[in-house]
């Protein structure tokens, strides 16, 4: 069976445009091209499919409006080009998306948001709320004040992070080359172009190749990202950005670029990565009722059915979800600190805000966030 069948059935992408396409491999933004990506962006967000843009570019269009004719080494020099840059790939995109009558939202990330239990959640709910209101949220690292990233993150893996975070079908990554050969087409002319092959195959590494002067990855890290986006299980392509209407020939199941399909089917993958977390902070005691719920309806957990809360959580902890016998129910990514829980349990989902004076979520534990033990 052709993997990419399912790509016409999908509905929430991330696309991911690299520097070199971004800046014409380093001439200054290339206004035309990203006018190109927008339109098939809108039209496939009109269609509705949800994307999700991560983009690179920032130091790269710094380095051309401060009239730097190679990438800097001192670590300064990159964040003042990266605060440069970033003001003007923001305000292209916005200008771009608002000719189909699109909000966008820049949204700054560094790894340490995703890596974080709390600031995952954050950035969850915000990036969920914006796709939710059909904004299309711009996300770039923030290379402006990360260092570490600069010196060794790549977007690549942004993207793939962010499809983790978002529960996104399909990572499209946008590239200078058609997509990924069995070698290096810039030294081999014989190289072949693979069409579709598992995100896990062990042969993959060896058949990827080093990054250019623009950009700080390669093949070797969109092959990388590839396998954390299939974490949660969604797909990569990785396709040559130049293509003509790449994004739209994609989603009409076109064979463009290099499809690495995931194992597992995305809930399956989340379930299985939210029951890696061995590291529990807190403990919630179900009645009778949210246990059938949790188990036989696959809801999520309101505070109405919490009897007892223990352990000292803060948001974002992972949390044992056990009955009153103390057998383990489930376990999830909780959505409010120990002592607001306490506040609120045994409570209806109305009076969250009068008892706390705000509310963050409706639910103590999202279904998206609970495995069942």
């Amino acid at each position: 069976m052709n993997k990419r069948e399912k790509i016409p059935t999908t509905k929430r992408w991330v696309v991911k445009i690299g520097s070199a396409l971004l800046t014409n491999d380093g001439k200054g933004l290339d206004a035309a091209a990203i006018a190109g990506w927008v339109q098939q962006m809108a039209q496939l967000r009109n269609q509705g499919i949800e994307i999700v843009l991560v983009s690179s570019g920032a130091v790269a269009a710094g380095m051309r409006r401060l009239g730097w004719n190679s990438r800097p080494t001192e670590i300064h020099q990159l964040q003042a080009a990266a605060a440069v840059g970033q003001m003007s790939l923001i305000q292209t995109y916005e200008v771009e998306f608002q000719r189909y009558g699109l909000l966008t939202a820049q949204v700054l990330l560094d790894h340490d948001d995703l890596s974080s239990r709390q600031r995952y959640l954050n950035a969850r709910s915000t990036l969920k709320t914006l796709v939710n209101l059909r904004v299309i949220p711009v996300i770039n690292e923030n290379d402006t004040v990360v260092t570490d990233e600069i010196r060794f993150g790549d977007n690549d893996t942004l993207g793939a992070l962010v499809a983790n975070l978002i529960d996104a079908d399909l990572l499209v990554i946008l590239t200078d080359q058609k997509g990924m050969y069995d070698s290096d087409p810039r030294s081999n002319p014989d190289a072949k172009l693979l069409s579709e092959i598992a995100a896990d195959d062990p042969s993959l590494e060896k058949m990827a190749s080093g990054g250019g002067a623009l950009g700080r990855g390669g093949m070797i890290t969109k092959v990388r990202a590839a396998r954390v986006a299939a974490r949660s299980g969604a797909d990569t392509i990785i396709v040559g950005g130049r293509i003509e209407n790449a994004l739209w020939r994609i989603a009409a199941g076109e064979d463009l670029g290099t499809f690495l399909w995931a194992a597992q089917q995305p809930q399956a993958a989340r379930k299985r990565w939210l029951s890696g977390h061995l590291q529990t902070r807190g403990t919630l005691v179900l009645d009778d009722g949210a246990v059938r719920v949790l188990r036989d309806q696959g809801k999520s957990l309101l505070p109405i059915g919490v009897k007892e809360v223990r352990g000292d959580f803060t948001r974002g902890d992972m949390v044992i979800c056990i009955d009153s016998t103390g057998k383990e129910i489930a376990r999830g990514l909780v959505n409010y600190h120990a002592d607001e829980a306490k506040k609120i349990i045994g409570k209806p989902t109305h009076q969250i805000a009068e008892i706390l004076g705000y509310q963050d979520d409706k639910e103590l534990v999202h279904r998206d966030n609970l495995v069942i033990s």
